[in-house]
Formats: C-alpha cells, sequence, structure tokens
C-alpha cells in the first residue's frame, strides 16, 4: 500500500478532488500555506494500492498545471525600517503539485 501526499495550489484542489473522487479514489484534504507566496494550499493525502500510483500521479498532472503570476516583490528585512524599499512587480511560476509517495507498513480503518 502506498500514501501520495499532494500540495496543490487552492485554485485546483475543487477540481482534483473532484477527479480523483469520480475516478474512484478515497481523500482528505487538509488546509495549508506555502512558503514563497504565503498563499493558500491545499495538502491531499491518498491511500492506495500499489498498482494505482501511476494512475493518482497522472490525474494530479493533468489537473494541476503551472502557470504565471505576477506579484509585488517582498522587502528585504533590513531596509524597511527606514521606509526606503520600492516595491515592483516580479513574474513567477505557480501551481502544479508538490508529490509525495511513501510506503504505508499497517493500514486499519477502524
Amino acid at each position: 500500500m502506498k500514501l501520495v501526499i499532494a500540495i496543490v495550489q487552492d485554485d485546483d484542489v475543487h477540481k482534483l478532488a473532484s477527479s480523483l473522487r469520480d475516478n474512484g479514489y478515497s481523500l482528505t484534504k487538509l488546509a495549508s500555506t506555502g512558503g514563497f507566496l504565503s498563499s493558500g494550499n491545499t495538502t491531499i493525502i491518498v491511500g492506495i494500492d500499489d498498482n494505482q500510483v501511476d494512475d493518482v500521479i497522472s490525474i494530479i498532472k493533468e489537473v494541476c498545471k503551472t502557470k504565471k503570476k505576477v506579484t509585488a516583490s517582498t522587502p528585504p528585512s533590513s531596509c524597511c525600517s527606514a521606509g526606503g524599499y520600492i516595491p515592483h512587480t516580479i513574474e513567477v511560476t505557480v501551481g502544479g503539485a508538490v508529490v509525495f509517495v511513501v510506503d504505508v507498513d499497517k493500514f486499519e480503518k477502524i
């Protein structure tokens, strides 16, 4: 048995959850926050048989595409006390998914 842990953007989570459910997979959603943009993410956890890993990853890849986002740069921590920082916009790639697949030694549904 495997445990798939996928960290996805909030923009993709509803479509991903629906797609996984439509394909017969049960899942758990946990709210989380990304470190770089401090934006909302969701962590999806799916317990599956070993032979289902490729199918689940394929569904994640199909739904969670990367995209470009324009955001304000964060100021360096040393400059802001003097008020001398002028923010500028930067383009970053967001989306996609970070996926971990781990072995499950034991599973019980109680």
